[in-house]
């Protein structure tokens, strides 16, 4: 099957991986999220960090850098397509070393300037593992102070003239995916993804298969409707996601084109807290909530699965030491 274009290859830096996406664009997975690097490599050469994954990765993250742009680098600017805390979890410690902006949608600083959480997810609507335990993760509020900016409206960042920024929303309320035009390159975020994140077996092997937005964490079903069909209408011919792997050329095509025909029926829950009824938000964060569903039964599954992760890990740790 067709997966790039040559004019898309990455470029062979010796440490190449699937999650980068063109010649320009280098990928890397933090836990089971995604951070892209946008930048022609070589020494001294300048870039652009967009999301910064998932807690504790700083260090992965600055080597990875340093791989593409010599030691010592530190990008222009960083990019936030949306701001849960597994797309922001080393901001901070990166912050401690690289003080440069960091761009986000004017409707996601509510979030990140300590102002509001995020609406909370919904474990209810059941799907796998991830969704189980999506009661534990973290929905802020998180300040990360004067170094957020929001985005133009226009949906130009000076650091990255050649991309648009375009709102997608319905992930979060300002979600964003860049888009570069002159070849169709997109990073879209958590818009849609290469993998079923709602399933712990397809985030541990990363099976390549489109999906909508991680359904435990989307707020708004109808507006992420309309931000996929959005990106599959800019014909992308190659993309980079939050969550699984690059992917370009036909399967990109056919995988993007289903998704976005058959958005309801493979994407959105039978049932649901925001499947009927969105979160509603400003600029100022939360403005209105629909009534919450009972997620007893996800909690109890939830718990196990962290259980028996934790079990893993210490027998793991046994192992170790013998």
């Amino acid at each position: 099957m067709e997966t790039q274009f040559d004019i898309d290859s990455p470029t062979d830096t010796g440490t190449q991986t699937p999650y980068d996406v063109t010649a320009d664009v280098a990928g890397i997975k933090t836990l089971f999220v995604n951070v892209f690097f946008i930048g022609t490599p070589g020494p001294g050469n300048r870039w652009v960090l967009v999301d910064t994954g998932f807690m504790g990765y700083a260090g992965q993250i600055k080597k990875r850098a340093e791989q593409l742009f010599g030691i010592g680098t530190q990008p222009d600017a960083i990019v936030l397509t949306h701001g849960h805390a597994d797309h922001t979890g080393t901001l901070k410690t990166l912050l401690k070393e690289w003080d440069v902006p960091v761009y986000a949608h004017k409707l996601e600083l509510p979030y990140l300037q300590g102002k509001s959480s995020y609406p909370p997810p919904d474990p209810a609507i059941g799907g796998g593992g991830m969704s189980y335990m999506s009661w534990v993760f973290p929905i802020g509020p998180m300040d990360f102070g004067d170094h957020i900016k929001a985005i133009a409206d226009d949906g130009k960042i000076p650091e990255l003239p050649d991309w648009r920024a375009i709102h997608t929303p319905g992930h979060a309320p300002g979600h964003i995916s860049l888009f570069r035009d002159k070849d169709r390159t997109l990073l879209a975020g958590d818009a849609f993804v290469t993998t079923n994140q709602n399933a712990i077996t397809s985030v541990a092997t990363q099976r390549e298969e489109f999906h909508g937005p991680p359904a435990y964490f989307t707020c708004d079903w109808d507006a992420a409707k309309r931000s996929v069909l959005a990106l599959n209408n800019l014909n992308p011919r190659a993309v980079g996601t939050g969550h699984g792997v690059s992917v370009r050329g036909l399967d990109l095509e056919l995988g993007l084109n289903k998704l976005a025909h058959d958005f309801e029926s493979r994407s959105i829950p039978s049932e649901g807290r925001y499947v009927k009824q969105p979160a509603v938000t400003d600029e100022n964060g939360i403005v209105d909530m629909p009534t919450p569903t009972s997620f007893h039964v996800a909690r109890g599954i939830g718990l196990g699965i962290l259980g028996g992760i934790l079990l893993y890990a210490i027998w793991a740790g046994v192992r170790d030491d013998e």
